[in-house]
């Protein structure tokens, strides 16, 4: 009989009333946004043509240590939330580790991840300001179906600029946004002047998702009464998915645990900096000191390969400019399957950390050995992984494998940040033997590079 339980959950009434605003104790922040005509530094201002007025706040915000959540958030975070911290006591079995392995579980709504933490907040902040609608973008389909859900909520419109590869690989995902009354559109597109002339330069490009920003952008800045809502990088988003890492360090106290490994799969950081939040917090604080591992696709790998610069955030050089980990707005990855790890850039809090060496590690993996973890779990644990999460599956079970070899008992805490329901072409090819991995030549990478912006004039 396991002596802890499987499911550690709290009540709602447990559920955090404050976000966690891990700039407040960050030693050195990062570098200052910039405008993307000018190359000043950006003004609050100079973002609410983009961005609602309140979010635009917190974009900024460095100082303001928890951020209260309003009250229609947090009675919309009860529907779904809290959800699970789970040990993983099978995948312990299949592994014959003497490692504690639990997942903080964040796929139990119709997204079947952690976006509509931040959706629910965004779109209540637009209807709050008497918005219209929004825009935005999305890459595997789980960013746009939450903010869908989220919009549907509080009666206000979504247009969603989809990864045209990625709306080609699931199309079921266009489908469910529909349902709840958002507008989809393959990108690059027709709609745009930055679609056409991506579209110009690039006939048969698949699209990416600095490309779909850009299209969400202009889109959002052309219409009346609209705003764009972005799933990941930003720092407001980073603030609102702190309540993984909130819910999970309260979770791991309820068995009396603390992870000595803390895991998280990294595409613009949003998952990763929502877990790590409260467990980096007493790091930058002194109180213990985890060891974090950033999980990226070998196939677009920002962190373990990129450089540390500033860089627009779209391909249409539309957005302000961050200094962050990035391949270059330029830089269109391949086709793999981790849509929402596709991303050319890094948040600017998880670069600076990184830099910093406060997140210890970046690790970039293979597709096909992502998708044999996957299955492993899968098997073990019932949840079938997105691919994005996979990759996080994929690094824990490295890791327990380890504490095999040199018999330590660590304790280890990853991020399942959604489900793979809707990943089913991906899971078929890796069945069927014809999924390939794809690593950038130095190359393939030195051309995203050398399109890297010249701030050297601006006042920083």
């Amino acid at each position: 009989m396991n002596k802890h339980p499987r499911n550690i959950t709290l009540t709602e009434d447990q559920i955090p009333k404050q976000w966690y605003n891990l700039r407040a104790d960050m030693p050195k922040q990062h570098d200052p946004f910039l405008h993307p005509q000018t190359k000043q530094v950006l003004k609050k201002e100079e973002l609410y043509p983009v961005f609602c007025e309140a979010l635009a706040a917190q974009e900024l915000d460095e100082t303001t240590r928890y951020i209260d959540i309003p009250e229609p958030v947090h009675n919309f975070y009860k529907i779904f939330r809290p959800s699970p911290v789970i040990r993983a006591y099978e995948l312990e079995r299949a592994l014959d580790t003497p490692a504690k392995i639990y997942y903080k579980f964040e796929g139990n709504n119709t997204s079947g991840s952690h976006k509509l933490n931040s959706a629910c907040a965004q779109a209540y902040y637009a209807k709050a300001q008497g918005l219209v609608g929004l825009t935005t973008e999305t890459g595997a389909g789980q960013w746009g179906t939450a903010l869908a859900m989220a919009c549907a909520y509080y009666g206000i419109d979504l247009t969603v600029f989809m990864v045209k590869v990625s709306s080609q690989q699931k199309p079921a995902r266009k489908a469910i946004m529909e349902i709840y009354g958002a507008k989809v559109i393959p990108s690059p597109s027709e709609e745009t002047a930055v679609g056409r002339a991506i579209l110009k330069e690039h006939p048969d490009t698949g699209g990416s998702l600095g490309c779909a920003i850009s299209e969400a952008v202009e889109k959002a800045v052309t219409s009346q009464g609209y705003r764009y809502a972005l799933g990941s990088v930003l720092n407001q988003v980073l603030l609102h998915q702190s309540i993984i890492g909130l819910e999970a360090k309260k979770q791991l106290e309820l068995v009396d645990a603390y992870p000595d490994i803390v895991i998280g799969c990294a595409g613009g950081g949003s998952n990763l900096g929502g877990l790590s939040s409260a467990f980096m917090q007493d790091k930058l604080t002194g109180k213990a000191n985890p060891y974090f591992i950033a999980v990226e696709p070998a196939s677009c790998p920002s962190l373990t390969r990129g450089k540390y610069a500033y860089d627009f955030c779209d391909t249409g050089a539309v957005t302000p400019l961050a200094k962050m980990y990035t391949l270059g707005s330029q830089f269109i990855p391949s086709p793999n399957h981790a849509g929402g790890l596709r991303y050319h850039g890094m948040s600017p809090i998880i670069s600076r950390l990184y830099y910093d060496g406060f997140l210890d590690e970046a690790r970039g993996v293979e597709q096909t050995k992502v998708f044999e973890s996957a299955t492993l779990f899968a098997k073990n644990e019932t949840i079938l992984p997105a691919p994005e999460s996979a990759h996080a599956v994929h690094v824990a079970v490295q890791e327990a494998l380890k504490c095999k070899e040199s018999g330590e008992a660590k304790t280890i805490l990853f991020g399942l940040s959604g489900t793979g329901y809707f990943d089913l072409t991906a899971y078929t090819q890796f069945n069927n033997g014809t999924m390939t991995d794809y690593i950038p030549t130095d190359e393939d990478l030195a051309k995203g590079f050398a399109c890297l912006p010249d701030v050297s004039n601006s006042a920083k």
